[in-house]
């Protein structure tokens, strides 16, 4: 018979953390302890259990059946203990308490920003923790526990991901107020080869999307800067340096205050992209991190 008080044990902790960082050294290194004594306590764990959770591969070591189920438990475990220890924070409303944002760039540009501070003006007792990345390190937090709430601009469904709000956002050609096409209603791709053009890495979700058109359409663009920074693509559009790629959001800003043109793309694949506000399917957020979810909702673009 399984001992389940095993399951409430600093092994489970250990093997959770070995599940994240794929090998035992990187765990340790993460958890600041020895490597033996994280082997001891997954040796012991395995012993409690009568099985074995994880296939050693050649890069380190992989959950096998047993153990994405005993990872999915753990986690499920470890982010109600964090959810109800907010909740006695919070118990006489949103004073204290925090909550893990993670996003891809262009929403840490302003309107990620813009929105802690105006919550944080209503509950100053509110601290927030934000990641920035790729689309892919979007979704491998909220699935891994470390993030609370995701924003990202989405192509396809994720799984495992609930989306909590999503509207479409075209990718618009991003140029200064006097480039030549600046005051066009809408331009095609094919246009647009013929001027300097900054471009998105390859791995992110706006370059993927602008290729696979460009594919489609027997188009090259050979962009003459690439960067993962979207500060950087936005500096040099305004320097006058050529044509960059954003949805509306990040940039909204900068057009307001006429430091950047905006003109849509006529091609149809250039409106398949869209923005998503996301968190774990069946996970129970904090009261602050719902306060929050909400406050963005409230802030975010409206359909049409």
């Amino acid at each position: 018979m399984i001992k389940t008080r095993v399951l409430q044990e600093t092994g489970v902790r250990y093997f959770l953390e070995v599940v994240r960082r794929g090998s035992i050294t990187e765990a340790a290194a993460t958890l600041n302890v020895a490597s033996s004594a994280i082997s001891r306590q997954i040796a012991r764990l395995e012993s409690e259990l009568d099985t074995v959770l994880f296939d050693r591969v050649a890069r380190g070591m992989k959950p096998n059946a047993a153990g994405e189920l005993l990872a999915a438990y753990a986690l499920r475990m470890q982010l109600e203990t964090e959810r109800i220890g907010n909740e006695i924070l919070a118990l006489k409303g949103l004073q204290r308490g925090e909550v893990k944002l993670v996003s891809t760039a262009g929403f840490a540009v302003d309107f990620l920003p813009a929105a802690i501070a105006d919550f944080r003006s209503s509950h100053s007792g509110i601290n927030f923790h934000l990641s920035v990345g790729s689309a892919a390190h979007v979704t491998r937090l909220l699935r891994e526990g470390e993030a609370d709430i995701g924003l990202t601009f989405a192509l396809a469904p994720e799984q495992d991901i609930k989306v909590e709000y999503s509207q479409s956002a075209p990718i618009l050609a991003v140029m200064s107020p006097g480039h030549p096409l600046a005051a066009r209603k809408q331009v095609a791709l094919s246009e647009l080869v013929a001027y300097p053009i900054a471009l998105p890495h390859k791995k992110i979700t706006m370059r993927r999307l602008i290729d696979a058109c460009c594919s489609k359409k027997n188009l090259l663009i050979e962009p003459v800067f690439s960067s993962d920074s979207i500060n950087a693509k936005l500096s040099f559009v305004m320097a006058g340096g050529g044509i960059a790629f954003s949805a509306e959001l990040p940039i909204r800003k900068l057009l307001m205050n006429g430091q950047l043109a905006a003109v849509p793309i006529k091609d149809r694949d250039m409106n398949a992209l869209h923005m998503e506000i996301q968190s774990l399917a069946g996970r129970t957020l904090s009261q602050a991190a719902k306060a929050f979810l909400n406050s963005l909702i409230v802030k975010a673009p409206t359909p049409g």
